[in-house]
């Protein structure tokens, strides 16, 4: 199982090019198991559609019926305990509330999350997974 950052989800269900081969291969190999979406994702993409920063060809309720209908595809619903997790984070964890929620799960459930190849959020998601990961299970080799 994997879950997906938003902007990879939108990218995925698009086509775009922006997705890298690692990041394709990921998806394709968990369309028969379980692609999970963050129910955060699904607001972070309403507030983008709202302000203007992406735009469909079709209302927001037809992207999602469609983006929902992928192969693997299943809503995460946000838990107390992601909740929790999330501030839990490192203090140099990227700051979006939205992506703090979604890396949150990856402890809980033992996720990999292909995100956007932002080097400066990859370094702290993967700063902070590790951590929590060491801490939990009392780990002190690099991962």
């Amino acid at each position: 199982m994997i879950i997906l950052d938003t902007h990879i989800w939108v990218w995925w269900v698009h086509g775009s090019k922006e997705i890298t081969e690692t990041q394709q291969k990921m998806i394709s190999e968990n369309e028969s198991k379980v692609i999970g979406i963050c129910a955060i994702s699904c607001w972070e993409i309403a507030k983008l559609v709202q302000v203007g920063r992406i735009n469909f060809d079709y209302p927001l309720e037809e992207w999602f019926k469609l983006a929902f209908s992928y192969p693997g595809v299943q809503l995460i619903e946000l838990s107390p305990q992601a909740a929790i997790e999330s501030t839990r984070l490192s203090s140099d964890f990227h700051k979006d509330p939205a992506d703090q929620i979604i890396a949150s799960f990856a402890p809980i459930r033992t996720l990999r999350v292909p995100i956007p190849s932002d080097l400066s959020f990859v370094y702290s998601l993967m700063h902070s997974l590790i951590s929590t990961y060491r801490q939990k299970h009392k780990i002190l080799r690099m991962i």
